[in-house]
């Protein structure tokens, strides 16, 4: 699939988050993204995008670190470039998955040989699942476009996760009673 654009919007009223991606067929496919399966498949693809970086022959990275700041990189350069301010154009699309978005509770992430990520997203959402399915390919450089619209998407949803980090000193501080045995 020859991919047009991409919009990823939060939606107050869903609490989702809304993926809309078309295709140079004309094609347009929406899909609904929950919080748990955003943060669940956010570091995944992340990860994916510092592999196929990686994988790039005409530079060596050889430890995640020089992996990590290689992508790093590359995202900051393809951002300096990328067109974030046309409005995405759903006219004249059709739309095989039908005009509701389909729920995504289940993903298939695999690394190809070509240097792409095959994305499958699934509607298995119990007895009355749409058994529907969806199959991008995305490059590195439409990988880091999509990573991008996501968190923008999720500064507008306030998704982010909490902090626990500093209750944890607190409580690891704080005086712990003495268990106490009456008869």
């Amino acid at each position: 699939m020859n991919i047009h654009q991409m919009s990823v919007q939060y939606d107050a009223r869903q609490d989702r988050l809304s993926v809309r991606v078309s295709n140079q067929d004309h094609q347009e496919f929406r899909l609904w993204l929950t919080r748990a399966m955003t943060l669940r498949l956010l570091p995944h693809l992340q990860a994916s995008v510092v592999q196929l970086e990686a994988r790039d022959p005409q530079v060596t990275a050889t430890d995640t670190t020089a992996q990590q700041m290689l992508a790093e990189l590359k995202r900051e350069n393809f951002l300096s470039k990328a067109d974030f301010s046309t409005p995405f154009v759903s006219q004249n699309m059709t739309l095989p998955l039908g005009d509701a978005p389909m729920l995504v509770t289940d993903v298939q992430l695999n690394l190809r040989n070509n240097g792409s990520l095959m994305v499958l997203f699934q509607d298995k959402s119990g007895e009355h699942a749409s058994g529907m399915s969806c199959e991008f390919n995305l490059r590195a450089t439409l990988l880091h476009g999509l990573l991008h619209l996501i968190e923008q998407a999720l500064k507008k949803a306030q998704w982010q996760q909490p902090d626990f980090s500093h209750k944890a000193d607190t409580l690891d501080n704080a005086p712990t009673p003495q268990p106490a045995y009456r008869h």
